[in-house]
C-alpha cells in the first residue's frame, strides 16, 4: 500500500525510497516486530483466557513436558501471521502477483492449522484434524498455488526444476511440475510443524530460511544479479523479500514471548503456516532443491519420523529413542537449551551451505 506513494515522488523527491525493494523489507521487518512486540501480551492473555488449560501435552511425549509445559497457550500463529500480513499489504507491491499466492498459502495453511489447534484445545486431546484431511486440504491449497505460480512465468521454464551448483541443467516437468511443487509445500508445511516440540526451537531456523530465501528472492528477481551469479532470473520474485522481512520482524517479536520458559506456543496455526510460505516461495524462485539444504534441519526432523516409524513397523524395534530427533537428544539428557541452541547453529550453517549454490556454478 505505501509502495503508491512513489506516484508522488515527482512533487516530493524522498518518496522514491519506496520504489526500492531493499528500504520496504526493512520497514516490512520492522512493523511486524514492533506490531508483535506490542500486541504479544493481550494476544497472550485472550489466549489463555479462551484456552483455559492451553495446549495438551502428548502422553507418549517426553514426561518433563508435563510438569514444566502444561498450562501453555497455543495458537501463537495468530500473533505471528498476523504481523505478517499487516506488514506484507502495508509495504509491498500490491500489484505483485506472487505476492499474493505466497502470502495466500500461508494463510491458508495457518487456518487449517488453526482449525487443527482449536480441535486439540477444545477436546483436550492432541489429536486434532485427521491426517489424511489435513494433509488433502493443504495439498489442494498447494497444487492451486504451484498452477498459478506455473502461469506467472515463461513458458516451458515456469514448469523446469532448476540444479544448483549447474549453471545450464534444467529439466522440464510439465504438468508433474504441479504435483512436485505441491509436494515440496506440503512438505515444507509439515515438517516445519514436526520441529516445533521445543521452546524457540521451530521460530529461530523459520527465521533464518526467511532471511535466506529473502535474498535468494531479491536476487533472483533482479536481472543484473541475476546475470551475474549465473542464476536464473524470475521476474517479480524480488517482491518476495518484503514478505521474507515481514517474516523476520514477526519472528522476533514472538521469540520475545517464546523463549524458555515460553510464555506461548506457535501451535499448528504458524508451523504448518510459516512451513508453506517458505515452501511456495522455494517454489516460485525455482529453488526447490536449495530449500533441501537451507531447511535441512526441518528435512531432518520428518526423516527422523518417517524412519522411526517404517522401523517399528517392519521390525518392531525403533531407531530413536523418540521421535522426532530433538525428543531423542531430550531422552538422550541434553537439556531443552542446550538442543535449541545446538539446533540453531545447525540451521545457520546449513543455511551458508544453501547459500554458497548462489555463486557455485
Amino acid at each position: 500500500m505505501l509502495y503508491w506513494l512513489v506516484e508522488f515522488a515527482d512533487k516530493i523527491s524522498f518518496l522514491n525510497v519506496f520504489r526500492y525493494i531493499t528500504f520496504r523489507t526493512g520497514g516490512a521487518t520492522m512493523t511486524a516486530l514492533v506490531f508483535v512486540f506490542v500486541a504479544g501480551s493481550p494476544i497472550i492473555d485472550l489466549l489463555r483466557l479462551k484456552q483455559g488449560r492451553g495446549q495438551p501435552i502428548r502422553d507418549d511425549g517426553p514426561q518433563s513436558h508435563k510438569t514444566k509445559k502444561i498450562g501453555t497457550p497455543t495458537m501463537g500463529g495468530l500473533m505471528i501471521l498476523s504481523g505478517v500480513t499487516l506488514s506484507t499489504v502495508l509495504w509491498a507491491n500490491p500489484s505483485n502477483p506472487d505476492v499474493w499466492i505466497v502470502l495466500g498459502v500461508t494463510l491458508a495453511f495457518g487456518v487449517i492449522g488453526f482449525y487443527d489447534d482449536y480441535l486439540k484445545v477444545t477436546k483436550q486431546s492432541h489429536a486434532g484434524v485427521s491426517g489424511k484431511t489435513r494433509i488433502a486440504a493443504e495439498a489442494l491449497v498447494a497444487i492451486a498455488a504451484c498452477f498459478a505460480i506455473a502461469q506467472l512465468g515463461r513458458p516451458a521454464f515456469a514448469t523446469s526444476l532448476v540444479f544448483p551448483f549447474f549453471k545450464d541443467l534444467v529439466f522440464n516437468l510439465s504438468f508433474v511440475f504441479i504435483i512436485f511443487g505441491g509436494f515440496i509445500i506440503v512438505g515444507a508445511g509439515n515438517a516445519v510443524n514436526l520441529t516445533d516440540g521445543l521452546d524457540g526451537l521451530a521460530i529461530v531456523p523459520v527465521m533464518i530460511a526467511a532471511a535466506s530465501f529473502g535474498l535468494i528472492s531479491y536476487l533472483a528477481g533482479n536481472a543484473v544479479f541475476a546475470d551475474y551469479l549465473n542464476i536464473h532470473y524470475v521476474a517479480g520474485t524480488g517482491e518476495l523479500a518484503v514478505l521474507c522481512g515481514a517474516v523476520i520482524g514477526a519472528g522476533l517479536g514472538f521469540l520475545w514471548f517464546n523463549a524458555p520458559p515460553a510464555s506461548i506456543f506457535m501451535g499448528d496455526t504458524g508451523s504448518l503456516a510459516l512451513g508453506g510460505m517458505i515452501g511456495a516461495i522455494a517454489v516460485a524462485t525455482k529453488h526447490e532443491i536449495a530449500l533441501a539444504i537451507i531447511g535441512g534441519l526441518f528435512v531432518l526432523e520428518a526423516v527422523s519420523v518417517i524412519v522411526q516409524v517404517v522401523s517399528f513397523k517392519l521390525t518392531g524395534k525403533r531407531v530413536f529413542a523418540m521421535a522426532p530427533i530433538h525428543h531423542h537428544y531430550e531422552q538422550k539428557g541434553w537439556t531443552e537449551p542446550q538442543i535449541v541452541i545446538r539446533f540453531w547453529i545447525i540451521s545457520i550453517v546449513l543455511a551458508l551451505v544453501g547459500l554458497s549454490t548462489l555463486k557455485l556454478r
